[in-house]
């Protein structure tokens, strides 16, 4: 076995027995450990401190400069519960996950949906915890998501084992795993996407807005809605004191418009209305004003200068 494999199943196990450690603690223990590390990170003044940063100044201009960092700390520790619960989700048995999930509104359209003979296609935005909106989901029928396998091939197959173990079934992101999907959809199915994963290639979507600024935004949740003729929810897992409440609701009517611009902005907006009251737990560690590679402004220069010298928000940007 070659150094890089034993180095890959080190890490693997590394992870599986931090996972296992989360999931025999308590949540709100595990939580409190988790938004401590991220109170860490923000007075580390690193990476992802500076983007959260970046990313509320641009589309918060209208908070305090006070509201603004507040906001950055919130995010940075829920960040770090989002980390520290994850034992909760993936490695507890479904039945320990499940009876963390409080309520489930508009669980019941989707199932109507569904009892009419329409697939449904739910698109879930890094809010809340969407590992278990994704659980959750598989629990309401038949359903196909797409995966990505990490580089590390062991990490891999622990992180489908644990989406797969609600009953969803995970394809790979190709053109076989995507017909799987449509087909699974077409015949009265389900799909989870995630809206708001900025394209790697200019062909995979367009620069719209979100919160006011634009962005790269990714055409294939759209796409599948069209190809499957599924009927289109918002959904999300948000993070209560005890556990989670799951929250499904009918996406706006100009997702399946033919103008991808006007599909993609709709998108977005209902991706923002979403996060209302709950914008510290939106995943603003993340690059999510990033543009296709081929045009459009970089928000995310010079995150490597001394603290003093730091920009919020870019002077040339403003």
């Amino acid at each position: 076995m070659s150094a890089q494999s034993l180095r890959n199943q080190g890490i693997t196990l590394f992870l599986s027995g931090l996972l296992w450690l989360s999931y025999w603690l308590p949540i709100r223990w595990v939580r409190a450990v988790g938004r401590g590390l991220g109170w860490i990170i923000y007075h580390s003044d690193g990476r992802s401190r500076r983007v959260t940063e970046r990313n509320v100044a641009l589309a918060y201009p209208e908070l305090s400069s006070k509201s603004q960092d507040r906001l950055v700390r919130n995010v940075l520790r829920e960040t770090g519960a989002l980390a520290g619960e994850m034992g909760h989700v993936w490695q507890a048995p479904w039945a320990h996950t499940s009876s963390l999930i409080e309520s489930s509104e508009g669980a019941e359209s989707v199932q109507e949906a569904l009892a009419s003979g329409s697939g449904v296609i739910v698109l879930g935005p890094h809010l809340g915890n969407w590992e278990v909106l994704g659980l959750h989901l598989a629990t309401l029928g038949q359903m196909v998501a797409l995966f990505e396998p990490p580089k590390i091939a062991t990490t891999g197959e622990l992180i489908k084992r644990a989406r797969e173990r609600s009953g969803g079934q995970l394809v790979p992101t190709d053109p076989r795993g995507l017909a799987t999907l449509v087909r699974c959809v077409r015949q009265g199915g389900i799909s989870g996407i995630l809206p708001d994963q900025v394209p790697t290639v200019a062909s995979g979507g367009l620069n719209v807005p979100f919160k006011g600024i634009d962005c790269g935004t990714a055409s294939l949740g759209c796409n599948l809605i069209k190809r499957s003729k599924a009927k289109a929810f918002m959904g999300v897992a948000l993070r209560t004191a005890g556990g989670f409440k799951v929250i499904y609701k009918a996406a706006p009517a100009a997702v399946y418009d033919d103008d991808e611009r006007v599909a993609l902005t709709a998108m977005n907006e209902a991706v923002a209305e979403l996060m209302q009251g709950y914008d510290q737990q939106y995943q603003w560690s993340y690059k999510r004003f990033r543009c296709r590679p081929d045009n459009g402004i970089d928000h995310y220069k010079n995150l490597k200068v001394p603290r003093a010298r730091f920009e919020k928000k870019l002077e040339q940007y403003s």
